[in-house]
Order: structure tokens, then C-alpha cells, then sequence
């Protein structure tokens, strides 16, 4: 079964949402999302990709053609697959339980001066580390995406907390507002989906 669904001109996340109802209605084998923005390419890629499929795309001008397929090597556990289950201690529960959410909305801290502002947020983001374990992700959006470009001061400390297992989400529609699509250095592109999911997950968020 293949579904084809036209999300030109829509905004984030609705492509992303609209490939989701799909998937969760008709479970096809193969679904197909044309798009006319680089953001929502990137956005509803990565949600095919988390739910088994492989993705092809394909630009034409202004419209894209996103393909997901099914792929053969699909591993997504289910409930039907799952023959054991491991006890863990209350500590492991506890860890697990224990997930930090950094929710930045500007390229700078605080109000009255941006260029303190800036070297404020530069602390801020190297101090996270401090957070442990518990940091579970931080999701850049409006001005903070440029926190994620080429070039920022505070990328390098992005790049580390990334490599060290924190999820970084950068808002799609913020990089293209800005026009920094093709700068981002570090973390995913994500949708509005993605972000209030994130903060409904989260077990506590700080807000800077």
C-alpha cells in the first residue's frame, strides 16, 4: 500500500503530523510527502526514519518529494516482540525517571545589555555539563538556533554535550526565518511536535 499526502505551503509541524496520522492509520509500506521547504524535508525525514524507514528525497524546483519505504531490517521493538523484561534497581528507575529538559528562545541571557547578554549565555551553556546525567536535551528555538551555526562561541560546547549523549533539538522554522539552514553544525532539525513532546516527556525543564 503506498499514500501520497500534498503538505506544500504548511506550516511546522503540520507535515510532520500529517505523516504520523498516515503511518498510524494505514501503516503503508510505502508513503510519499511533498514539501516545498528545506525544514520540513529535514523534520519529516528524520520522523520516517524513526518509524522503520528508509528515505529517499528528491527536489524539483521549489517542490519536495519524500519517499519512505519500509525497510527489511526494521527493529523497532513492539510489545508483541518483547519476550523478556529486565528488573531494574531503584537507582536505575531513578536515573531513568530523572530527565532535564534546557529550553533556550535567544542567542543571549537576560535583558538590558546583548553583548553581556551574550558572554552570559556562553557561561550558561558551558556550565551544563554540571547537570550530570540528568541532562536529557536541549532544544534551541527562535534566536538560540544560532547558538547551533558555524562560527558561534558556543558551538564547540554544544558539539561536546551532543557527543557526550545529550539530544539537541534546533527548531526548523527558526533556521529558516534566519536563513541558517545550511549553518547548522550540531544537533537535529525539529518541529513543533517534536518540542512540546519533548517538554511533556521531560521531568523537569529549565528555561533561560
Amino acid at each position: 500500500m503506498s499514500v501520497k499526502i500534498e503538505c506544500q505551503g504548511l506550516p511546522c509541524p503540520q507535515p510532520v503530523i500529517k505523516c504520523k496520522n498516515a503511518i498510524e492509520a494505514d501503516n503503508p509500506e510505502e508513503i510519499i510527502i511533498l514539501v516545498d521547504n528545506e525544514a520540513a524535508m529535514e523534520n519529516v525525514s528524520r520522523f520516517m526514519t524513526t518509524r522503520g524507514y528508509e528515505v529517499h528525497t528528491e527536489k524539483n524546483d521549489s517542490l519536495i518529494s519524500i519517499t519512505g519505504k519500509k525497510s527489511s531490517e526494521n527493529n523497532i521493538p513492539t510489545a508483541a516482540t518483547c519476550e523478556t523484561c529486565v528488573i531494574m534497581s531503584d537507582d536505575e528507575l531513578a536515573q531513568i525517571g530523572s530527565k532535564t529538559l534546557i529550553f533556550l528562545n535567544s542567542d543571549y541571557l537576560g535583558h538590558g545589555d546583548d553583548e553581556l547578554g551574550a558572554k552570559l549565555m556562553f557561561n550558561f551553556v558551558a556550565t551544563l555539563s554540571e547537570l550530570g546525567d540528568s541532562l536529557w536535551r536541549i532544544i534551541l528555538v527562535n534566536g538560540a538556533v544560532k547558538l547551533a551555526t558555524a562560527g558561534h562561541t558556543c558551538l564547540e560546547t554544544l558539539q561536546a554535550l551532543e557527543t557526550s549523549g545529550v539530544s539537541i533539538l534546533v527548531c526548523g522554522t527558526c533556521l529558516d526565518h534566519f536563513n541558517l539552514l545550511d549553518k547548522r553544525a550540531v544537533g537535529e532539525t525539529t518541529n513543533m511536535l517534536d518540542v512540546v513532546t519533548s517538554l511533556q516527556l521531560a521531568s523537569k525543564v529549565i528555561k533561560a
